[in-house]
C-alpha cells in the first residue's frame, strides 16, 4: 500500500474544486444547486445541495473514469490489496448482481447457501443463472448459521461437478467466519470461480484481531457494504477484483447494468472520504470499537438470564475467525424471544440491527463511544 497517496482523497478534492468555481447551472438536478428545492430538503442539506450534481464530464465517469474518479478507485483497490475496484452507488446488492453477472451464463449452476442474500436471488434471475445449494451447519444451542463447511462444498461439487461457481456469505450477519482459505483452494481446485458477499466485513484487514479479510483468502471477486461498517453513506459500496481476475472487465460492463447513469456525486465523495480515514487511521478506529464491544460483551455476560457468544464460537473447522463487534443478544434465559426483546430495548430508546430466534443483533462500529457502549448496557 502507498501511504503517501492514501493521503489523498482525489475525488472530493475534484468536487469541493469544481464547486468553488460557481459555475452557473444550465443541466440537471432539476432544483439548479438548491435554488428550487423544497424548504424542507433545503433546511436538512443545506449547502451540500451545491454538490448535488449531474454528470459532470469536468469531474469524471462512473461507467469510463479517466480522472479523480479512478485514481480514488485505484486507492480504494491500493488499500485493500484488489487488482481494480468499483465503486457502486446501488449497495451491494448491485455489486453482488454484478459479480453473478460477469461470471455466469444462462443455464450455468452457480453453489450457493441457502441463508443468501436476496441480491444473490436477484443476480440468479438477471443471468440465468441455476442456484445449487450446499448446506449450512446450525447452531442449535445459539440459534445462529455457521455457513457450510468443506464437506458441504465438496458434497455440493460432486453432485454438480459442471458448477461454474461458488458464492459464499463471508463473515455471516452475526460476524462468524467461515474456513474461506480452505473452501477457496478447494474450489479453484475444481475451476469454480470463487465470489464473496462480504458486506459486513469492509473493515476486515484493519485489525489484526479481526478475520482475515476475503481477498486474502485468495477469493476472486469480493461485494463489501463500506457503509455498513466502515464509514461511507448509506448505499454506498464497493466491488474488489483480485489481481489477474481473467473477467475484470465483464465485471466493468455488468457494473454499468445494475447501476443508475445518474449517480450521485454526494455518494462517491464518500467513498473516497471514507476510504482515505480507513487508510489513515483504519487501525486506531476499528480497533477502539473492538475495545468497547469487549466491554460490552464483558458487562452484558453478567446480567443474569443474558448470554452473549465471542471467541468461543471459533472450532477451528466450520468456524475459523468471529469478529467481535457484532453482539448476538440471547434473551432466552429470561423467557423471552427476540420480538419481545427488542420491543422491550425500543422503549428504552434502543434500536437494534436484527432480530432472530431468542436474540438481537447490535452493532459496535467505529461510531461509538464509551458513552453510547454504556447506554446498551444500561
Amino acid at each position: 500500500m502507498d501511504m503517501t497517496k492514501q493521503q489523498r482523497a482525489p475525488f472530493v478534492e475534484a468536487l469541493e474544486a469544481y464547486c468553488a468555481q460557481h459555475m452557473k447551472a444550465y443541466h440537471t438536478p432539476g432544483h439548479k444547486l438548491g435554488q428550487g428545492i423544497s424548504d424542507y430538503q433545503r433546511r436538512l442539506f443545506g449547502d451540500a445541495l451545491r454538490r448535488d450534481l449531474g454528470v459532470m464530464y469536468a469531474l469524471d465517469d462512473l461507467f469510463q473514469p479517466e480522472g479523480p474518479l479512478k485514481e480514488a478507485m485505484d486507492l480504494a483497490a491500493d488499500l485493500y490489496g484488489a487488482g481494480r475496484t468499483f465503486f457502486s452507488i446501488n449497495g451491494t446488492t448491485a455489486c453482488i448482481e454484478a459479480m453473478i453477472l460477469a461470471v455466469c451464463a444462462d443455464g450455468d449452476e452457480i453453489v450457493i447457501p441457502r441463508e443468501a442474500h436476496k441480491s444473490v436471488i436477484n443476480g440468479l434471475v438477471l443471468s440465468g443463472a441455476v442456484p445449487v445449494y450446499m448446506e449450512s451447519r446450525f447452531d442449535a444451542a445459539r440459534q445462529v448459521s455457521l455457513g457450510p463447511d468443506l464437506e458441504s462444498l465438496k458434497a455440493a461439487v460432486a453432485a454438480h461437478p459442471a458448477a461454474k461457481a461458488v458464492l459464499f456469505t463471508y463473515p455471516t450477519y452475526d460476524g462468524i467466519a467461515g474456513n474461506l482459505q480452505a473452501l477457496t483452494a478447494y474450489a479453484h481446485e475444481k475451476g469454480l470461480y470463487v465470489l464473496v458477499d462480504e458486506a459486513h466485513g469492509a473493515h476486515f484487514g484493519f485489525h489484526p484481531d479481526l478475520p482475515a479479510e476475503a481477498l486474502a483468502c485468495g477469493v476472486d471477486c469480493v461485494a463489501q457494504s463500506t457503509h455498513k461498517l466502515a464509514g461511507s453513506l448509506t448505499q454506498t459500496s464497493m466491488l474488489h477484483c483480485r489481481r489477474d481476475f481473467p473477467l475484470t472487465e465483464r465485471v466493468a460492463a455488468s457494473m454499468n447494468i445494475v447501476q443508475s447513469t445518474s449517480p450521485h456525486y454526494w455518494f462517491l465523495a464518500s467513498l473516497d472520504s471514507a476510504r482515505q480515514q480507513l487508510a489513515l487511521e483504519g487501525r486506531e478506529i476499528i480497533g477502539r470499537a473492538l475495545n468497547l464491544a469487549r466491554q460490552v460483551r464483558k458487562e452484558l455476560n453478567q446480567i443474569l438470564g443474558i448470554t452473549v457468544f465471542g471467541r468461543d464460537i471459533i472450532d477451528g473447522h466450520t468456524v475459523c475467525g468471529f469478529d467481535e463487534t457484532k453482539i448476538t443478544i440471547d434473551f432466552s434465559g429470561l423467557g423471552l424471544d427476540g420480538v419481545t426483546a427488542e420491543r422491550e430495548l425500543r422503549r428504552e430508546g434502543i434500536e437494534v440491527e436484527l432480530v432472530a430466534g431468542n436474540h438481537v443483533l447490535a452493532l459496535i462500529t467505529l461510531g461509538d463511544t464509551a458513552a453510547t457502549a454504556e447506554a446498551l448496557v444500561t
